[in-house]
C-alpha cells in the first residue's frame, strides 16, 4: 500500500489501531448483513493499519479470507469477477429496497441512487483478478 508513513504520536497510533479494529468487526459484520458494506471497512482497515501497525497490516493483507482480496485492490486495483458482480447484485438489490420499502422522501431516495451509480462505476471499471 502506498502511504507517507506511520503516525509519528503513539496516541495517535493506538487510535488508529482501535478505529482499524473496529473496522475490521463492522467489516466482518457485513459479510452477515446486507446493507453494512464489507469491502470499505476492510480498506478502511488496512488504512489505519499501514499507518499504525506494521503486524496488524500484515495480519489483515495475509488473512486466509481477507487477505487477498485486499492486496488485488490495493496493489492491482483488481477484484475477482464473481466479487464484482456479487457486489453490484447485492448493491442494487440494497439500495433499491430501501428506496422501495422505506418511508425516505425525494432527496434521500436520488442520493441513494447517486452513491449506488457512483459505486457501480468504480466496481465496474476495476480489473478482474480471476
Amino acid at each position: 500500500m502506498k502511504h507517507s508513513g506511520k503516525a509519528s504520536s503513539p496516541v495517535i497510533r493506538a487510535l488508529f489501531v482501535i478505529l482499524g479494529l473496529v473496522s475490521f468487526g463492522l467489516g466482518v459484520l457485513g459479510i452477515f448483513l446486507p446493507l453494512l458494506p464489507t469491502t470499505p471497512f476492510l480498506l478502511l482497515s488496512a488504512y489505519l493499519f499501514v499507518r499504525s501497525s506494521s503486524r496488524l497490516y500484515q495480519w489483515l493483507i495475509n488473512h486466509r479470507v481477507f487477505g487477498r482480496y485486499i492486496h488485488d485492490y490495493i496493489e492491482k486495483r483488481s477484484i475477482p469477477k464473481r466479487v464484482k458482480w456479487y457486489t453490484l447484485a447485492l448493491l442494487w438489490a440494497s439500495i433499491l429496497w430501501c428506496i422501495a420499502s422505506l418511508e425516505l422522501g425525494n432527496l434521500p431516495r436520488i442520493l441513494l441512487l447517486a452513491v449506488a451509480v457512483g459505486v457501480t462505476i468504480h466496481v465496474v471499471k476495476l480489473r478482474n483478478s480471476d
